[in-house]
């Protein structure tokens, strides 16, 4: 299974695309577990490059062992991107894949896609709601857009595993405060996504709950959880607080926890922190 550029095709028709993706230099922003992600140059525009080397049988097993689907191949994520892309869901742009080998322990994998420029995460974007409120026009546009995801994502039976705020990306190519439109709001890192038929509660707890632990210190109100929530259920709010109260309690329940654990570790919640590491800590 591959896909390339067309200039690429004729450029390396007769060369193996594996052994010529790998020899390209570029920025590395991650090179970890058989994964390297790379800015590269193509056809004049900045693009991301993930290659797949294969996670080994230890990994596999290790994932097993710990009750996770072990992520094999960047299948996955170019799976995902066409899925949330046929659902209306701004993502990453697709402009290249492929995988070889039949060992799943060994299978070599790549996907690329477009650079997102002019883009900050909302985690940076919002950092200072706290000391400094936004227009309410704007948080709740931002609220309304996250919740509408969510609610599209988990309607079609999609999870995202690591849904923190920081895997969204906010388009800031024109003055986002004046917009008459929310504008592009860009779901990231889906290496781990999951697509089933039905979503388990379970998921659908984790996936919000994580929303909730990584929103935690942007100072929002109870009006803004409200209006969050009244946005993900196709219901009034009344409906939506009596018939899912327990599952907006386990929300709540593993959101706290995880702030917790993170509190745990890192008793001085130092703003610096790397957000990989509280990731982790949700978990």
């Amino acid at each position: 299974m591959l896909k390339l550029p067309s200039s690429w095709q004729t450029d390396w028709q007769f060369e193996d695309f594996f052994k010529v993706l790998e020899s390209l230099e570029g920025e590395v922003f991650r090179e970890k577990d058989g994964r390297r992600t790379f800015r590269y140059s193509l056809e004049g525009k900045s693009c991301f490059i993930k290659m797949h080397r294969g996670v080994g049988w230890r990994n596999i097993f290790k994932a097993l062992f710990r009750l996770r689907l072990p992520v094999l191949s960047a299948k996955n994520e170019w799976m995902a991107i066409e899925r949330l892309t046929g659902l209306g869901v701004d993502t990453m742009k697709l402009v290249g894949y492929g995988i070889r080998g039949c060992n799943p322990a060994r299978l070599r994998s790549f996907v690329i896609t477009e650079d997102l420029s002019h883009t900050i995460s909302l985690e940076d974007y919002c950092r200072q709601w706290k000391n400094v409120p936004p227009p309410p026009r704007l948080k709740r546009a931002l609220i309304k857009k996250v919740a509408g995801i969510s609610r599209v994502l988990h309607e079609n039976g999609i999870n995202h595993r690591d849904y923190y705020i920081c895997h969204f990306l906010l388009d800031v190519s024109t003055a986002v405060d004046t917009f008459e439109k929310p504008p592009p709001l860009y779901l990231i890192d889906l290496h781990r996504v999951q697509v089933r038929k039905r979503l388990p509660r379970r998921w659908r707890v984790k996936d919000i709950a994580g929303l909730y632990f990584s929103s935690m210190g942007l100072g929002l109100t109870q009006r803004d959880l409200l209006r969050f929530i009244r946005e993900y259920r196709p219901k009034s709010l009344r409906r939506s607080l009596e018939e899912d109260r327990l599952f907006w309690k386990s929300v709540r329940k593993k959101g706290m926890a995880g702030h917790r654990e993170f509190v745990r570790k890192y008793p001085h919640a130092a703003e610096d922190v790397p957000r990989e590491e509280i990731e982790r800590a949700a978990q």
